[in-house]
């Protein structure tokens, strides 16, 4: 994020009109300047719940938001504020519930799929799949979100227009089902620590690849949770650590916490200053556990290709990290 220099009284009375005045949902995650404190909540989110999207299939989940409210005074959406309701879905690359689902890229129609202008004459495919929920921009216009935004696990595929050199950028959501603690539904169990990941190779016009994920992209995570006590999160400027927190699921999590952060409104834009991020991290397939997902399997050859193997990238922890924005330039095209 670009930083400027203000004088010690004008930091002192902007950071105490921030606490003192309660904001909207909008503002409390969209301020300009991103304090290095995040935001604590306790509990679970009781307000504002909308239900996005119900899987009735095997393995039935109801993706939910809600509003939950930080000590400050500030208004939080959990697990994300998304653009799931208004924004153009992605076209389905494997979807079991648009019955979508093909054995391989061979059988993918890439001419049936709309190209999306993102400003340029040169087109793209973006492929991708998230656990659980994206939303896709080029230089800082959105131009699909994930179709599906918990289960069931879907990919998805992008075409666009643009002209390199251009910037990617992408929201990643591990959707919750206790909305505010960070906690799933698995297998019975109310109050389980899910896991993240996503992995996107594009390819240009003649099938070439133009870039994968991997640990030369930016990730920062915004939305940390369930933390059974505030104490274990380390905040070291632009570094979020978690790592000191529990992982193990708990058979009462309702006293847990989350911490927070607003996200700059410019983040996605091509001019945006993510130096100071931190890469992102790499995972390997076992360790996001893909082996019984045929959104991801029946396409290894495109994800896994040995000449350009795309890495499921996310911030330091796919646990606790459930709000993570990535991105990363796509450079000029040789000649």
């Amino acid at each position: 994020m670009n930083r400027q220099s203000f004088s010690i009284a004008v930091v002192t009375t902007v950071l105490l009109v921030a606490i003192a005045a309660p904001h909207p949902i909008a503002d409390a995650q969209e301020w300009d300047v991103t304090p290095v404190q995040p935001s604590f909540t306790q509990g679970e989110a009781q307000s504002g719940i909308i239900k996005l999207y119900q899987w009735k299939g095997n393995n039935p989940r109801t993706a939910n938001i809600g509003t939950i409210k930080s000590a400050d005074g500030a208004e939080w959406t959990v697990p994300a504020k998304t653009h799931f309701q208004s924004a153009t879905k992605a076209a389905d690359l494997y979807n079991e519930a648009n019955g979508v689902e093909p054995a391989g890229i061979a059988d993918i129609d890439l001419d049936a799929i709309p190209v999306i202008d993102a400003g340029g004459n040169e087109i793209f495919t973006a492929y991708l799949f998230g656990d659980n929920y994206f939303e896709f921009s080029v230089n800082g216009e959105l131009l699909a979100v994930d179709a599906v935004p918990m289960t069931p696990f879907n990919s998805s595929v992008i075409r666009f227009k643009a002209q390199r050199p251009f910037t990617v950028a992408i929201m990643g959501v591990d959707w919750e089902e206790r909305l505010g603690l960070g906690f799933e539904k698995f297998k019975g169990a109310p109050f389980h620590q899910g896991d993240a990941g996503l992995v996107a190779v594009v390819k240009n016009a003649a099938g070439e690849t133009v870039s994968v994920t991997d640990a030369n992209w930016k990730a920062q995570t915004f939305y940390i949770a369930p933390l059974k006590t505030k104490e274990c999160l380390e905040v070291n400027g632009d570094i979020r650590d978690s790592s000191k927190c529990s992982t193990e699921d708990t058979a009462d999590g309702t006293a847990f916490f989350a911490a927070h952060w607003p996200i700059p409104e410019d983040w996605a834009s091509a001019d945006f200053d993510d130096s100071d991020w931190p890469n992102a991290v790499t995972y390997t397939n076992d360790f996001v556990g893909v082996d019984n997902k045929p959104a991801y399997t029946n396409f290894t050859d495109l994800f896994d290709d040995p000449q350009s193997d795309a890495k499921f990238i996310w911030s330091s922890s796919l646990v606790h990290d459930n709000l993570v924005l990535m991105r990363t330039t796509v450079g000029k095209q040789q000649k």
